[in-house]
């Protein structure tokens, strides 16, 4: 069980890393290099291009785990998709706010590309924890002890 999870962990990291960084990291960029004038040109340092870039990087990649989280968590038997279906308006209410203390840029677009995968990686979630976790793995360590006691 460990194997699956770490090779869908990774696929989702890097597939959120890459999101990260050929989708948000372009706006975010120009953003930050809208602020010139006649009297000011942007002059962005190697170090500040690569810790945006950085930044963006590990949020996305951390970001787009949450499937996999949420399907370990009820796996645990923490949560379950008729949980996750009745919170929704919080989870979404959570990941605009996640998007807001998280994004490097104080504008409004790159806030919405990051609160939007989120909303859209909640529903994945739903639907995973349906699809893959329908028997908890305390049920499960329960059935493998009553069949070694018969």
């Amino acid at each position: 069980m460990l194997l699956p999870f770490s090779f869908i962990s990774t696929l989702c990291f890097l597939g959120g890393a890459a999101f990260g960084y050929f989708v948000v990291f372009p706006p975010a960029f120009r953003f930050l290099i809208s602020y010139s004038s006649e009297f000011l040109d942007p002059m962005p340092a190697v170090s500040e291009y690569f810790s945006l870039a950085l930044r963006l990087l590990l949020a996305f990649g951390v970001i787009f785990e949450l499937p996999v989280f949420m399907v370990f968590l009820a796996k645990l038997g923490t949560v379950d998709a008729p949980f996750l279906a009745k919170n929704r308006k919080y989870a979404f209410l959570i990941a605009f706010i996640i998007a807001a203390i998280v994004t490097p840029t104080p504008d409004v677009v790159n806030q919405l590309l990051m609160a939007g995968p989120l909303v859209v990686l909640y529903e994945i979630s739903i639907v995973a924890v349906r699809f893959f976790a329908r028997k908890p793995l305390v049920e499960l360590g329960e059935e493998d002890m009553e069949g070694t006691e018969e």
